[in-house]
């Protein structure tokens, strides 16, 4: 019986990916196999040494301290791609709320009161403040062209708008998905110089903190409108609230509201809604609870954000993986220490990532408990499970 720790609440669709029979599944739970959770806080966590893996339903991981867990050897998956339809739409919102002006035009509306006459000259005599422009022949750069991102590009081609792309880490799938028609940009520089909106889509890493400064706002077109549904911290708020001031931005659409950013007319702040529909969150819970499940009974991994993606079908009933540090000579240990005892291998996979590395075995016959201890004792293995 599986263990699972719910931090946070996890959409039904996905736990009852978890059969009852095999999982146990509580907010409240000793000795954990596995944590799944949303968007609560790790980084104060005691770590229990039952733990052998951590499902984020959703794709941001900066509430979790990847690297106290990849040193002890347990890897934390995220559900990539599974909420993108959602902030899809909430984008392409955005886009209408900057050049129409919807949201200052509807807080005008709101304070309208008299008779619907007066109500009526008010509109007239006011209405020209909130005149906008329209979408097609606009320019969208769009940084980061990932899951989200590339839906962007693609919604934003439909509409008639130009669109340019820069990713330094696209991957070939992810392009062959783009529309021919969207551009290539040379770099951030020329990306922010050409567009008359921009949009962000990285994850916030250290290289990404701050990625739009008031040296780069100082490279965009006067009067663009700037889009952030990444994550809070990936723009300065700091600049962006000069760059407002000063007339050279247009809006400013969030959807990570600050205490710097409360209040000015300018700014449009959504109280972080990116994800925050049934369907995104079935999709997140669902891609989670499988991708923990595959780990838990056949060592198999995807969309880890700190371990290598290792898949390998089941072979036998007999199977071992180990976690190591990336080092020379450690297959040689494993493979020794198998055959000393007469296991013979009948497929084998071992990815690395970085400095860690995950070796799946499979053999023809049980593995007895000793070469578990065995191995546990190598110099940088960090964990070795039989399954």
């Amino acid at each position: 019986m599986y263990k699972i720790l719910s931090l946070n609440n996890i959409s039904v669709a996905g736990l009852d990916r978890l059969p009852r029979e095999s999982y146990e599944i509580a907010s409240e739970i000793q000795h954990p196999d596995a944590i799944l959770l949303r968007s609560a806080s790790m980084h104060d966590y005691t770590i229990p040494d039952s733990l052998l893996a951590v499902g984020r339903a959703g794709a941001g991981v900066n509430n979790i301290p990847l690297d106290k867990f990849t040193a002890r050897g347990i890897p934390v998956f995220n559900t990539p791609g599974a909420n993108a339809n959602a902030v899809l739409e909430l984008v392409v919102s955005g886009l209408f709320l900057a050049a129409r002006n919807i949201c200052q035009a509807w807080d005008f509306n709101r304070g309208l009161s008299g008779s619907d006459e007066e109500i009526s000259r008010q509109v007239e005599a006011h209405k020209k403040q909130f005149v906008g422009f329209e979408l097609p022949g606009r320019t969208l750069g769009i940084i980061g062209l990932g899951a989200i991102g590339s839906r962007v590009a693609n919604v934003a081609i439909g509409l008639g708008m130009n669109v340019i792309g820069y990713d330094t880490k696209i991957t070939v799938e992810r392009a062959w998905k783009l529309s021919s028609d969207i551009q290539q940009a040379a770099s951030i520089g020329d990306l922010l110089a050409r567009s008359d909106f921009v949009s962000v889509h990285v994850p916030l890493v250290a290289e990404n903190r701050n990625l739009i400064n008031a040296d780069r706002i100082r490279m965009m077109r006067e009067g663009a409108t700037l889009l952030n549904f990444a994550r809070q911290g990936i723009v300065d708020d700091e600049a962006v609230v000069e760059a407002l001031d000063e007339n050279r931005l247009h809006t400013y659409v969030t959807d990570f509201p600050t205490q710097r950013l409360q209040g000015l007319d300018k700014v449009i702040c959504l109280p972080h809604l990116g994800a925050s529909t049934r369907e995104a969150e079935d999709n997140c819970a669902i891609m989670v609870a499988d991708q923990v499940r595959a780990f838990l009974e056949d060592g198999n991994i995807r969309n880890s954000v700190n371990f290598p993606e290792a898949v390998m079908p089941r072979n036998s009933g007999n199977r071992i993986v180990i976690v190591n540090a990336n080092v020379p000579n450690m297959l040689g240990q494993i493979s020794t220490t198998l055959a000393e005892v007469g296991l013979n291998i009948i497929d084998m996979l071992n990815k690395s990532r970085d400095g860690l590395a995950y070796t799946v075995t499979d053999v023809e016959q049980p593995i007895p408990d000793s070469v578990v201890e065995t191995l546990s004792a190598i110099e940088g293995v960090l964990t070795v499970r039989t399954l």
